[in-house]
């Protein structure tokens, strides 16, 4: 469940030199696909990172470089209650959440943040904006597993101005599964035509505050939170100022063929890149998977997830066993389903979205203004814990059937970079910034292929890039 109140409420390319030609990229290539996925920015990251020394000095570098990487980020440290913790972004800076705007510490544009959130009362962070981008704040509230949880609780997100108006507030519950699990909402400050509050330049606040902190069956615990914040620059020329009129809303048929295996990953840092297609993996009672699926200006994103069957006594019955919610590429929700599970296979579809488009931030129904953006969504699927009690602590088979609709936009040509400068850019896609930073088309290619085939152990590692290098120095000795 979901509310948000969007209206302000007054009260008082380098052209690619240094990097390889093709026949390396395809080497690397062949040596990976051997072990469970990386996301998609990790994968590129191994690559950009290690690509270098491997020129000068390829196997201590890729050894010690890459291989734990690899093994650090894509595997879930912990385990409680027999499910996957919540994983936190690596680079998440602890900070620490005031009860006062006056000891608010900063939250900079760009960085993830890790803090916590008390049981009860409102924690503060402070933002320093300018009167030209618009800025996101998201939160992302993290209970412990093996807890009770309200239907009616959830995490708060509020950005105020320094008078204390409230610019943007959002509500994320968690709903009829009534199962402790990671929810996310998000706030914002936004530079429009059609509003003047919150206009200025100056020192804003992001508040963040459990939703029902009293409801019967709250959480007496405090949480942990993790923090992101966006900024979004201005457009080059004004762009329209109305949402479009009309657009498809039929919904597709569901991708069909034979499910590929994709596990998915265990918080957002974590998500597993998805392209079109079908998915499959496990979930047990009480764990969350977390996907991301990369959609351009102009692409419609269709999404239908299935629980399959038990194999034990269909004599239960869950209303409310797995949740799926979209969110947009600064945590933002979009849309949710949710599936009621008696032991056989059950499928649901996402109500149909319109294609991305940047004029989407006019329109009133949240989800349509949640569309403003290109960039990676993501699928979040969470397995009530309620399923164990009727039909075991096994895991029961979940697949996503993926599809994109649409021809790809060119996107609406901000006068400057966001930050993080690849937030709403699609790798080989329209992008829509001022300047596409670098790696250019070959960059994305290989983006594309890491994102969509994995990537395997470290040994595979070494071998692609040792052949990588091996190919790199004959065509310097030409």
């Amino acid at each position: 469940m979901r509310g948000r109140q969007g209206t302000a409420r007054s009260t008082a390319r380098p052209s690619g030199r240094g990097r390889h030609p093709a026949v390396g990229r395809l080497c690397l290539v062949a040596a990976l696909g051997l072990g469970p996925v990386l996301p998609a920015q990790q994968a590129l990251a191994v690559v950009e990172d290690s690509t270098p020394a491997v020129v000068e000095d390829s196997t201590p570098a890729v050894v010690e470089d890459s291989t734990p990487a690899v093994v650090e980020d894509s595997t879930p440290a912990v385990v409680e209650d027999g499910v996957p913790a919540y994983a936190f972004a690596a680079d998440a800076q602890r900070v620490e959440g005031a009860p006062s705007t006056a000891d608010a510490e900063e939250l900079e544009p760009g960085r993830t943040y890790r803090s916590t959130l008390p049981a009860a009362g409102t924690v503060y962070y402070r933002l320093e904006l300018d009167d030209t981008a618009t800025a996101y704040a998201s939160a992302t509230a993290v209970p412990p597993p093996g807890r009770t949880v309200s239907v009616a609780d959830g995490v708060k997100v509020t950005v105020e101005d320094a008078d204390g108006r409230s610019c943007d507030v959002d509500t994320a519950n968690f709903g009829a599964p009534g199962s402790p699990r990671p929810v996310a909402a998000w706030a914002m400050r936004e530079i429009s035509p059609r509003r003047s509050l919150c206009a200025e330049a100056g020192t804003y606040y992001v508040t963040v505050e459990r939703a029902a902190p009293d409801a019967r069956d709250a959480s007496p615990d405090p949480w942990e939170m993790e923090l992101t914040t966006v900024s979004e620059p201005a457009l080059e020329t004004a762009g329209p100022t109305r949402a479009p009129d009309a657009w498809n809303s039929a919904t597709p048929a569901p991708v069909q063929g034979q499910a590929q295996r994709r596990p998915g990953g265990a918080g957002f840092a974590q998500a597993t890149p998805l392209d079109e297609g079908v998915w499959r993996d496990d979930i047990r009672p009480g764990q969350s998977l977390f996907y991301q699926v990369p959609v351009d200006w102009g692409r419609q994103l269709h999404a239908t997830a299935e629980l399959g069957s038990s194999g034990t006594d269909p004599s239960g019955y869950v209303a409310s066993a797995l949740d799926l919610d979209l969110y947009n590429p600064v945590r933002g929700h979009v849309e949710d389903l949710g599936i009621g599970y008696d032991g056989g296979q059950k499928a649901k579809a996402l109500k149909p979205l319109p294609p991305v488009a940047y004029e989407n931030r006019h329109a009133s129904g949240r989800q349509v203004t949640a569309m403003r953006f290109a960039g990676a969504y993501y699928l979040v699927a969470h397995l009530s814990a309620e399923v164990a009690e009727k039909f075991g602590d096994g895991p029961v088979p979940l697949t996503l059937r993926v599809r994109q609709s649409g021809e790809v936009r060119d996107g609406p040509g901000y006068a400057g970079r966001a930050v993080p400068s690849d937030v709403f850019t699609v790798a080989g896609g329209g992008g829509g910034t001022a300047d596409a930073g670098e790696g250019g088309a070959d960059g994305d290619r290989l983006y594309r292929v890491l994102a969509a085939g994995g990537i395997g152990t470290g040994s595979a590692l070494v071998v692609g890039l040792g052949v990588w290098t091996a190919v790199a120095r004959r065509r310097a000795a030409v």
